[in-house]
């Protein structure tokens, strides 16, 4: 089973921080995941929320597999 792991504020909405997960793509996992808690949901589909997958940032979709790391980390700032 893949990993999904929360950070911040997103962690805080979801009330978990890391769970494992049988979703295949990244989409299936946000639609799973937004189904389980639309106040997660929301906060996943907010501007400037990134994914990481096997810790390297990627945008758009991607395959998951049983090795996989999912990182949803919310809107970083600095200077």
């Amino acid at each position: 089973m893949a990993r999904v792991l929360l950070f911040g504020p997103l962690r805080d909405v979801a009330g978990w921080r890391e769970r494992e997960t049988t979703a295949e793509t990244i989409s299936a996992l946000r639609t799973l995941l937004s189904r389980e808690d639309a106040a997660l949901g929301a906060a996943l589909s907010a501007p400037g929320v990134q994914v990481a997958l096997n810790q390297a940032l990627v945008r758009g979709d991607a395959a998951l597999d049983a090795r996989s790391e999912v990182a949803f980390l919310p809107p970083m700032s600095g200077g």
